[in-house]
């Protein structure tokens, strides 16, 4: 399987996607920047986290209105997984790829810790790995993770199952506690705290895994001949 990790300026988490697809999952990956993207032959597109543009206007804001989206949205609408962590969540947002918007932490604080989600979808191509109810430990890394969205949109996420990962104790005022929502069709997952930062027991959990390995599960399943 063949991974893009896409790299905006001001990206910061994008070696560590990498090495989770690459050194930890054991499938190809490439560090794509924006300009010279060409994602026709990726099986899967990867925006890691970062402050893309210095999260000048908005976090993702400017990201959201580089040509490359629409290479995003193309692959998102071929069924291709795409996968946005942390402001690659937020970049998914500002292109509407993914309903709601990001608001700065309650507390107003930055904040970088361990936090308990809990998987409350398990049939998504990057949750096969898990139990429903599961709970999981994943690092976040935030200032404006605290995602909102109107009561109408927020009752059509619980019923269309895209709530994806919820925080068991709400660090950032989330509506919802959502840590993590996929779109109607299912393949575009938006997460702020960081699985890719959560790959080897070395780093404290390995929980984060999982979501790449169900990512290859996924694929295999519906795409792979001979994999």
């Amino acid at each position: 399987m063949k991974f893009a990790v896409i790299v905006f300026p001001g990206s910061n988490c994008d070696r560590d996607m990498y090495h989770a697809v690459k050194d930890e999952l054991g499938e190809q990956a490439d560090l794509v920047w924006y300009q010279e993207a060409n994602l026709a032959d990726y099986d899967a597109v990867l925006l890691p986290g970062g402050f893309s543009y210095g999260d000048y206007l908005r976090s993702g804001a400017i990201a959201a209105t580089s040509p490359i989206v629409e290479q995003i949205r193309a692959a998102a609408e071929a069924g291709k997984p795409v996968l946005g962590v942390c402001n690659g969540f937020q970049i998914l947002l500002e292109t509407g790829l993914l309903p709601g918007a990001m608001l700065p932490n309650e507390k107003l604080k930055f904040m970088c810790h361990n936090e308990t989600l809990i998987v409350e979808n398990a049939e998504t191509p990057f949750t096969l790995q898990y139990e429903e109810k599961e709970e999981i430990l994943v690092p976040i890394a935030h200032g404006n993770g605290n995602y909102f969205c109107d009561e109408p949109t927020l009752e059509r996420l619980r019923e269309n199952k895209q709530i994806v990962f919820t925080y068991q104790t709400n660090p950032n005022g989330s509506a919802g506690d959502i840590a993590g929502i996929v779109n109607e069709q299912g393949n575009v997952l938006g997460m702020m705290p960081h699985p890719e930062r959560a790959v080897d027991a070395l780093l404290g959990t390995d929980d984060g895994l999982r979501l790449f390995q169900s990512i290859l599960t996924y694929w295999r399943e519906h795409y792979a001949i001979n994999a």
